[in-house]
């Protein structure tokens, strides 16, 4: 039998080749074009289906009697495979909708809802997976579904954005398999929404909460002593236990049969700018976010407390030219519109031009106001520009320099010492924090106020300089 197929070989062997050779294109060229107009692939109970002829071949070398078993099973199979084929769901036979809100925050759950709807009398399984950008993480990532006949079904799955902006959720995507399995079809769904990520907003509600209820001490805001008295009414509300009884309203007590003080307002029309550094400096992250996120955060928090407060918020985004500018106005109104010009701002591997970011101020607001510069040093170039334009501010407006420490250094300088190299990191650490040090203390000395914070702990101590600064009446 082998000297048989060796013959048989060496005499029509270029031949049988190319005749080899010419079935698997033929074979493999159906597949291709179902692949690429139909996308339409094998699955592996085809794979398996096909492979089984060729074991059951091998038995020819035992007993040719089994050929005619073979050849029928080289017909039977790619016919029922075809057949197969014909069962395989098409574009039309499912609907699929989304509903997802516009306005998420980063880092935070946002619920998006699948509708899918099988309009077919045949029950159907399908893999449903919807087209998510990069910069998102999805839980879950896959939903299996058995589809009844005519029926719909709603999932639910929650995205998380890594970092703000405007982003699409293009399509959705279904996979099906035909009846026997042997198949397998990809559809996709062109169903468009747009989210737009902010920062974080959850911090402003939990603002509101705890400023109705007097308890803002949880989340770092201090309780301040002002300076003299306001005696502008501002409203009336309901007795908590750290109120005084003296600003108790008895008529309106009485009136409403509940306990009522008064709340008093400080000085209102005063202004508050921002100017954010989006440059290099603002590149490095912190709690997995970057600086400039953690800037806008707090930047938001303060700005929503200052609008409360009555005053007028305004902010300039500024690199190595200026990004966007928001005129100052008062009324919660604001807020959206400092939100738009936020959202989508990123840092950018440029040097910060502070000179165009003053003149700007400079030339567009001209009333006294409180300007928030928030920003990173790291070496004498930046720290001279700095010192230097915030100081020529000190009279005109009331500067407050927000810089923003690098958990790495001082991680440095407090690491034990346990070798020459972690000496000699930790002496070059503390020399660097001593000359932070100075620059701190000359920008003072100027009449400059300055915050220096961890990124991920700005809020609190931002909003209480700005609340000292009020009840001291310093501007």
């Amino acid at each position: 039998m082998t000297d048989w197929i060796l013959s048989t070989l060496q005499e029509h062997g270029p031949f049988l080749f190319r005749i080899a050779g010419l079935l698997i294109v033929l074979m493999l060229a159906p597949l291709l074009a179902l692949a690429w107009w139909k996308q339409i692939f094998p699955h592996t109970p085809v794979v398996i289906a096909v492979a089984l002829p060729a074991v059951l071949s091998l038995g020819l070398l035992i007993d040719q009697r089994l050929l005619p078993f073979i050849v029928v099973a080289d017909v039977i199979i790619p016919l029922i495979a075809l057949v197969d084929i014909f069962t395989l769901a098409g574009k039309k036979s499912f609907s699929v909708e989304r509903e997802a809100m516009r306005v998420a925050s980063i880092q935070m759950n946002h619920k998006v809802t699948l509708h899918i709807s099988n309009l077919r009398r045949i029950r159907r399984t399908a893999w449903v997976r919807d087209d998510i950008p990069q910069e998102f993480t999805v839980e879950p990532k896959q939903f299996v579904l058995r589809l009844g006949p005519r029926s719909r079904t709603t999932v639910h799955y929650d995205l998380k954005a890594s970092r703000r902006g405007k982003f699409s959720l293009p399509k959705v995507h279904v996979r099906v398999r035909s009846f026997l399995g042997f198949w397998q079809r990809y559809l996709e769904y062109p169903v468009e929404n747009a989210i737009h990520v902010y920062p974080d907003m959850k911090q402003l509600s939990e603002f509101a909460i705890l400023a109705r209820t007097n308890r803002l001490s949880l989340m770092g805001v201090r309780r301040t002593r002002k300076v003299g008295t306001e005696n502008e009414f501002e409203r009336l509300r309901d007795y908590t236990l750290d109120d005084n009884y003296k600003y108790m309203d008895w008529r309106a007590t009485a009136r409403r049969s509940k306990l009522t003080v008064k709340d008093f307002q400080t000085s209102h029309s005063q202004r508050l700018i921002f100017l954010l550094d989006c440059g290099r400096l603002m590149t490095n992250e912190s709690n997995g976010l970057s600086l400039l996120d953690h800037s806008l955060n707090a930047a938001l928090m303060l700005s929503y407390v200052a609008l409360r407060q009555g005053d007028s918020v305004g902010m300039v985004c500024f690199a190595d030219r200026i990004l966007s500018y928001v005129p100052p106005k008062g009324g919660m109104t604001q807020m959206n519109q400092l939100l738009h010009a936020s959202f989508d701002r990123f840092p950018n591997l440029v040097e910060s031009r502070y000179d165009d970011a003053f003149l700007h101020l400079a030339s567009h607001c001209k009333k006294r106001s409180l300007v928030v510069l928030i920003t990173n040093i790291i070496d004498e170039v930046n720290s001279h520009q700095v010192q230097s334009y915030l100081g020529t501010l000190v009279g005109k407006h009331l500067p407050l320099g927000v810089l923003l420490r690098d958990h790495q250094l001082f991680s440095a300088a407090d690491a034990p010492n346990t070798g020459d190299p972690a000496l000699f990191r930790s002496a070059a650490a503390a020399e660097i924090l001593s000359w932070r040090h100075q620059v701190l203390r000359d920008l003072e000395h100027k009449g400059v106020l300055a915050l220096d914070v961890f990124p991920e702990d700005m809020t609190a101590p931002l909003v209480n300089s700005y609340l000292q600064i009020k009840a001291r009446h310093l501007l």
